[in-house]
């Protein structure tokens, strides 16, 4: 065989082998509506574990969106929810440990983004177990300034044209950690995100995660 094609032969591998390992996992959200499909990223490795930890005990199987909030988010992974009444309060329960924040410049919330939800703690760390999605709304330069001078977090070029275009909820940025986002089904989350909701932004019948999954990665095969 000669040089040239062992070359070719060794770069072919080469790119399939970074295919394979550069996919990304995914999370299915499985609602009444439809499904919900989730990237989590790899840079923030403690998030994506805990998601993908979760998901494979079936933690989140018939826990609610508990919290909707049109323009804002959808909220849900308190396990309280799992067996709440009518009316009852939810966004206090928690499961396992607080996971130390991994917030950074590069994950910001624009629309779609996937993040976790958190208390006051000083430490910015966010919750074991609930999580958000942003539906948001669309800024303008002026906002954007306003956010930038009430939270001191700049934001990129390419930042401010998806809050403007896309849209999001740029003044969460440095408060909490963005760990992924919706791929799919954004459809099913502005369908949520835009139910009747109580005074408590409750919705007012029972939005449960009927399933959550990790969605198997495909490898390619080579011949």
């Amino acid at each position: 065989m000669s040089g040239r094609k062992i070359t070719l032969i060794c770069s072919f591998l080469l790119i399939c082998s970074t295919s394979i390992f550069a996919q990304k996992t995914k999370v299915e959200i499985t609602t009444e509506y439809g499904k919900i499909v989730v990237e989590l990223y790899d840079n923030t490795p403690k998030h994506r574990d805990n998601m993908i930890k979760l998901a494979k005990e079936h933690f989140y199987d018939s826990t609610l969106f508990h919290r909707v909030i049109p323009e804002f988010v959808i909220q849900g992974g308190d396990p309280n929810s799992k067996h709440a009444t009518a009316g009852q309060n939810l966004g206090d329960g928690e499961y396992g440990s607080r996971i130390p924040a991994e917030i950074n410049a590069e994950d910001y919330h624009k629309r779609g983004a996937l993040g976790m939800a958190r208390d006051n703690n000083p430490e910015k760390a966010s919750s074991g177990c609930q999580f958000y999605i942003v539906t948001g709304k669309k800024y303008t330069d002026a906002e954007l300034d306003m956010s930038e001078k009430r939270t001191g977090v700049k934001y990129t070029a390419e930042q401010r044209n998806v809050y403007k275009t896309e849209g999001g909820i740029p003044h969460l940025d440095g408060g909490y950690t963005v760990f992924g986002e919706v791929l799919e089904g954004m459809d099913i989350v502005d369908k949520i995100g835009n139910e009747p909701r109580s005074g408590a932004d409750r919705p007012n019948k029972d939005i449960r995660m009927l399933k959550v999954r990790v969605v198997k990665k495909k490898f390619l095969g080579i011949f």
